[in-house]
């Protein structure tokens, strides 16, 4: 097999053979040197050269369009980001609704450019699922968060509680206390996506550079191993790897999300859990898991990996048996009838979390950088948004998409918050996932007092909050 499959489940099922692109091997001038072709970089190449395709665009990776977390993550297209709700509140109730319908449409717009650029990635639109399953607290948080939601002015056509006889018609979970569905996801494949949209923005006129790391970068110029790119806009969309160049590291934190999927299950099996409709799921611990059903019958079910000390990036995604069996062992605890079943791949990858938990598209017009970034897991759907919303202000619009609270038009880099130092970062990280942990394992146990019960969630809610 080749040493590529071996990156994800996503990787192993393609048709194509991948063979990196050649290499930069001189110098070069253009308009626009984006660095990374991920989602990120592939869409904010889509969407300048169809609004101005004139403009001279490379982009250079360090191993292949798809390696990183746009050919690993867990495939949820998403019609919303990560903190949106804190982002949004300090807009008017007409701004809000603005704002949540742009994102709400994230998945739609996507699905326009699918179809316009012939790419197949297993798009299914069949919404998400946030389950109360595993104990009551879970349908307590659920229906409060359900109340915020509704304060932030959604409706119930955006999210809407089901009553487990309700959630049966979507999938059906051992001890299910009901659900929170929105139509508003999609699921997808997504190294199909990465290599689509490659293949898409390629036949526009961007060059695409593989084998090519950046080595150093500075407004202006990019260095690479064997050449150097003069550039008038650099976009460095590197999101979980970051801390390979810096000062970005400063802001995105380098933190791992772990999946696992089973063998292609029997359609009897399938007619016991649902997901006919391609829908997404989770259930609502602070573990974040996320799973779907995929195109070949698989279950693909993720949850929270970890952080290394001094940022340090994973490259070992062989994840080891205390890796799998969590994961076994949550989505055991829904599927009952799953606790035995054959994994056949596992898989992980690097994903970069902003300070504060805030998303961020900024432009730095004087030293001609504009990056996005800081997805926090959630980037498959925000990268699209992301990729508009820099060719806008690239191309120096004033737009929808450019005032929004989450875009920094005309600030430095400087002015997005930062990660404290170090021993601080790794001390603080792994204090609040042990309390993530110590709470899920005490609501998890049906033998667990009232006291304590309330205990971990108090402590678990107080650690968070140095999160946000």
């Amino acid at each position: 097999m080749q040493a590529w499959r071996t990156i994800s489940l996503w990787m192993d099922q393609l048709d194509e053979q991948i063979e990196p692109r050649p290499a930069l091997s001189q110098d070069l001038d253009v308009d626009v040197c984006i660095i990374g072709a991920g989602y990120t970089g592939l869409w904010t190449a889509y969407y300048l050269k169809q609004q101005a395709p004139h403009l001279n665009i490379a982009i250079i990776e360090a191993r292949f369009a798809g390696f990183g977390a746009s050919g690993r993550n867990g495939g949820w297209l998403m019609g919303n980001m990560l903190g949106d709700d804190r982002l949004l509140a300090t807009l008017s109730p007409q701004q809000r609704r603005d704002s949540i319908d742009l994102l709400h449409d994230i998945p739609d717009e996507a699905r326009r450019v699918l179809d316009r650029e012939g790419i197949d990635c297993d798009y299914r639109k069949g919404g998400v699922l946030y389950c109360a399953a595993r104990y009551p607290e879970q349908e307590k948080s659920l229906r409060s968060w359900l109340d915020d939601l509704y304060r932030q002015g959604m409706t119930a056509d955006d999210y809407r509680w089901l009553r487990p006889e309700e959630l049966e018609g979507h999938l059906r979970v051992s001890n299910a206390y009901g659900a929170i569905f929105s139509p508003h996801t999609a699921t997808i494949q997504p190294a199909k996506l990465a290599r689509g949209l490659a293949r898409a923005v390629e036949r526009l006129g961007v060059k695409i550079y593989e084998d090519t790391p950046a080595i150093d970068w500075h407004p202006g110029q990019v260095r690479t191993p064997q050449a150097t790119i003069r550039s008038h806009w650099v976009v460095p969309a590197v999101e979980g790897y970051a801390a390979s160049l810096p000062p970005l590291g400063k802001h995105q934190l380098p933190v791992q999300s772990l999946l696992v999927a089973t063998e292609p299950l029997a359609d009897s099996v399938w007619d016991e859990i649902g997901l006919k409709e391609g829908q997404a799921f989770s259930e609502n611990s602070r573990q974040v898991t996320y799973g779907q059903r995929t195109r070949d019958n698989r279950l693909m079910f993720g949850a929270r990996g970890g952080y290394r000390f001094g940022g340090r990036l994973r490259e070992d995604f062989s994840l080891t048996p205390g890796e799998i069996d969590l994961r076994r062992y949550l989505f055991g605890e829904l599927f009952p009838q799953l606790k035995n079943v054959r994994i056949t791949h596992s898989w992980g990858g690097n994903l970069g979390m902003a300070r504060r938990f805030r998303p961020h598209m900024l432009c730095d017009r004087q030293r001609g950088i504009a990056l996005s970034g800081g997805y926090g897991g959630e980037g498959v759907g925000a990268t699209n948004l992301g990729g508009r919303t820099l060719a806008a202000l690239i191309l120096g619009q004033h737009n929808a998409l450019t005032a929004q609270p989450w875009v920094h038009d005309n600030r430095a880099l400087s002015s997005l918050a930062s990660w404290p130092p170090e021993p601080c970062r790794w001390l603080g990280y792994n204090a609040i996932i042990q309390s993530f942990i110590f709470e899920d394992r005490t609501l998890a146990s049906p033998a667990s007092p009232p006291w304590r019960r309330r205990m971990a969630s108090g402590l678990a809610d107080f650690m968070q909050s140095f999160m946000n």
